[in-house]
């Protein structure tokens, strides 16, 4: 278990990383994740196409991309002198991706061209399914749309006025569930530029029942496709950006973000747990329960 975004264990948002998946089932992949219990569990795997080769599983099911289990397959790596500070390939279901490592230990992940559009939705129906006062949301929406935004894993992003609001926030799990899957997102992403650190961009909080994880600690593609947001409505006047989330499980961290040719989301992480799990053999009849 690598906590990403933090260079503090238990802190950030933690991810399973098997550094050695080759020759697992997808059930067994599936069970492993499972078992762990991370938001997303990464499994690497040797690549043609790249330095190596990722899948990513929450405990419900695969997704396609996820920052924070990336951030943290690379950190392991280079804490384990598997890989050396530099640039680094990985193949991902939505395509290769470029990864920086700094001497530091710093990872960096470059994101997909970003896909942005505004969303036609009312905010008595948003308050109602964030459990959020519609004003709050009405107020700074006359400047920032909600909108659809993606870097590689679309999310709904939703601007709110005070921290207050999003902080007080009581969502409707099944609702946003039916939000997410009517937008064709993972999850939404809900910010504020009202922030607990003076040099922080925003605040957010991230809800992806539909993904098996109600609320994301923190989050490093919905950063990307809020950063790539910003950018596309002129809200920020900097191209480096520092976003804080998870103060309110308790699991506060941090996403640097910069926009230039490409997105790119970066962070430290931490080993905070090592061991072994023994998996079953793969069998072709039924899933594996370990």
């Amino acid at each position: 278990l690598v906590d990403a975004f933090t260079d503090e264990p238990l802190r950030g948002n933690a991810a399973g990383v098997v550094p050695d998946a080759a020759g697992l089932t997808d059930e067994q992949m599936q069970s492993i994740a499972r078992e762990l219990g991370a938001s997303e569990t990464a499994f690497l795997r040797p690549s043609e196409e790249a330095d190596r080769r990722v899948r990513y599983f929450t405990p419900e099911t695969e997704v396609d991309l996820c920052g924070h289990a990336t951030i943290g397959s690379h950190a392991l790596l280079y804490a384990d002198s598997t890989l050396e500070a530099g640039t680094h390939t990985l193949a991902t279901n939505v395509g290769v991706l470029e990864i920086e490592v700094e001497s530091g230990g710093r990872v960096w992940m470059t994101q997909d061209d970003p896909e942005i559009r505004e969303v036609e939705i009312g905010y008595d129906r948003l308050g109602s399914v964030l459990g959020i006062d519609p004003e709050a949301m009405r107020d700074v929406g006359a400047d920032l749309p909600v909108a659809h935004a993606s870097t590689g894993l679309p999310f709904l992003v939703v601007p709110v006025n005070f921290l207050e609001h999003v902080g007080n926030a009581d969502p409707d799990m099944r609702a946003i569930e039916e939000l997410s899957d009517e937008f064709g997102v993972a999850g939404v992403y809900v910010f504020t530029f009202d922030t607990l650190d003076a040099e922080s961009t925003l605040h957010a909080r991230m809800f992806a029942p539909g993904a098996g994880v109600p609320e994301d600690p923190v989050t490093g593609t919905a950063s990307g496709a809020a950063g790539a947001y910003l950018d596309r409505f002129g809200a920020v006047d900097t191209d480096a950006m520092r976003f804080e989330q998870g103060h309110f499980l308790d699991r506060d961290g941090t996403v640097h973000v910069e926009i230039g040719e490409r997105v790119r989301v970066g962070g430290d992480a931490v080993v905070s747990f090592e061991g072994r799990l023994l998996v079953p053999a793969a069998s072709e009849d039924e899933i594996l329960e370990i």
